[in-house]
């Protein structure tokens, strides 16, 4: 038996069904399959279609299946009763929809989001509702709840060293069929901002070039965390002077774009995007951006375990929309603090949030947080 990579027979599916215009069988995705990488049979290509969706592939009426987020919005569109059929509630020019966001993003019209800023749940496990969970009782699972330091209660800090085999290979599959979802609902030359992590982000950014957004390198938060930095475990004392990892000092954030159409210039007379708001007249948008971590006093006005602080995300959205116009979107909202960017430096947004409990935690926390006064001005 001819032995093949991990996942090779699911990326030859991809490929398949990236370039149709319109739904497959089983039986025309093997035919093609097999073309591609040799004798697959339909009964193999089947259990890959069925395990793979959802996220990266959607059945369509009589067994025929297509790309999430592409064949698949008709299909959405049609079930769907009203385009407001999730709960929405407003603030100013945000709006913030309960639901997930993989599902919402089928029902949006194509080129209607100028921007994306987003910190989604990179690890995926620390946000299902198990672990979700364990950590508001206090018991922690995948999250370390680290003891308080000269009486200031630490966030918790996901151990993203605890992801087996298995999580990381459904982590790419999610920010794959994620971003294909994505890539429908932006303009051309969109930015897409995405926070990550050391340790994950070469998976996310490997699954959204797959998806077909463009990389434009990466914004870099220089930040002291408390994540690395420690000595073994358990034996800390016969190797007093070793780190297991370092320190973490800094935070990716993953920049992206959905192609330009022409030049820089043609996009922007078009689409008013394709690149950075400047700071100032003599000053560029640069990709390291000094931060710290944040306040208590934010924190006390939106309890969540990965709140970004008001000056850092302030300063991101405002640069995303290069002209000062559009719609900034978060699909993965959580507290809502980009919404309360957005609101405070003029732009209209759009966030989407799954949990019910972070959607309504995000209600009163986008209002109080947009209306910060921050030293720096913004």
């Amino acid at each position: 038996m001819e032995r093949r990579r991990p996942g090779e027979v699911r990326d030859a599916i991809v490929e398949v069904l990236e370039g149709r215009t319109g739904p497959a069988s089983v039986q025309e995705i093997s035919s093609e399959v097999s073309r591609l990488i040799g004798n697959v049979s339909p009964s193999s290509v089947r259990s890959y279609l069925q395990l793979n969706t959802p996220p990266l592939f959607a059945r369509m009426d009589r067994g025929q299946y297509v790309l999430s987020g592409f064949g698949a919005v008709q299909e959405a569109e049609a079930r769907a009763s009203t385009p407001g059929a999730a709960a929405a509630w407003t603030h100013r020019e945000a709006t913030l929809v309960h639901a997930d966001c993989n599902e919402w993003l089928t029902r949006q019209a194509p080129n209607s989001v100028h921007a994306v800023v987003t910190d989604p749940p990179y690890g995926l496990v620390e946000y299902s509702d198990t672990e979700q969970q364990k950590l508001r009782s206090g018991r922690g699972g995948v999250w370390r709840i680290p003891p308080s330091f000269d009486g200031v209660k630490r966030a918790p800090l996901p151990r993203f060293t605890v992801l087996k085999p298995a999580d990381l290979d459904a982590l790419e599959r999610f920010f794959l069929a994620w971003g294909r979802s994505l890539v429908r609902v932006l303009v051309p030359g969109a930015n897409v901002v995405v926070a990550s992590n050391p340790l994950l982000s070469h998976l996310v950014a490997g699954a959204l070039a797959r998806a077909g957004l463009e990389r434009r390198g990466e914004l870099v938060r220089l930040v002291m965390t408390m994540r690395g930095g420690d000595r073994p475990k358990a034996a800390h004392v016969e190797f007093s002077g070793v780190s297991v990892m370092p320190r973490s000092m800094w935070e990716p954030w993953l920049l992206f774009r959905k192609p330009l159409e022409g030049r820089a210039q043609d996009n922007l007379r078009r689409w008013g995007t394709g690149g950075f708001r400047r700071i100032g007249e003599d000053k560029p948008f640069g990709d390291v951006i000094e931060s710290a971590p944040t306040r208590s006093k934010e924190r006390a006005l939106a309890d969540h375990p990965s709140l970004k602080p008001q000056a850092f995300l302030r300063r991101v959205v405002r640069g995303v929309l290069p002209l000062g116009e559009g719609v900034v979107l978060d699909p993965f909202a959580g507290s809502g603090s980009t919404l309360a960017a957005a609101c405070a430096v003029g732009y209209a947004s759009l966030g989407v949030e799954r949990d019910a409990k972070y959607f309504e935690l995000a209600q009163s926390a986008i209002p109080r947080l947009a209306a910060l006064k921050l030293s720096d001005g913004i």
